[in-house]
């Protein structure tokens, strides 16, 4: 899968009844650079009343997302995958990056290392991070994984 993380600027509504210009990232699975600015339009359109634009869109490396019914804050998890090559006997660390849908940062790391219970590889956690992304649009769909854990 090929992720995207779109910017999208808009007019906001704040609770103070001032009205805001703000930028919100999204993630996006899609092919292309293209298609990822088609599909965070075809997303945000239900939910924006006025002009909006896509201010930006840059490709995330991730190998995988895990989802929390109910999480409303998106994780960014590095991982280091261990291997020892053979001849040398040298370990090799190759870093991997996944997300990570939770409440709070304990839980965070609670649905990772649910997610992850089934890996045979050995791996260290390098960081957890929270992240500004609002919501993530899997292209299977155009539904959030949010949704779908709702299931």
């Amino acid at each position: 899968m090929n992720w995207f993380e779109c910017k999208v600027k808009f007019d906001k509504m704040m609770d103070d009844g001032i009205q805001k210009t703000v930028t919100e990232a999204y993630l996006v699975d899609a092919l292309s650079f293209t298609e990822a600015e088609a599909r965070i339009t075809e997303e945000m359109q239900p939910y924006i009343s006025g002009d909006f634009s896509v201010s930006a869109v840059r490709r995330v490396n991730l190998s995988d997302i895990f989802y929390k019914e109910g999480g409303d804050r998106w994780y960014k998890v590095k991982t280091n995958f261990i291997t020892i090559d053979e001849k040398t006997a040298v370990e090799k660390r190759t870093a991997s990056f996944q997300m990570v849908q939770a409440c709070d940062f304990s839980q965070a790391l609670s649905v990772f290392m649910d997610g992850m219970k089934g890996t045979l590889a050995d791996f260290e956690i390098a960081s957890i991070t929270e992240t500004m992304l609002m919501d993530v649009f899997a292209a299977n769909n155009s539904r959030t994984l949010a949704d779908k854990a709702k299931k």
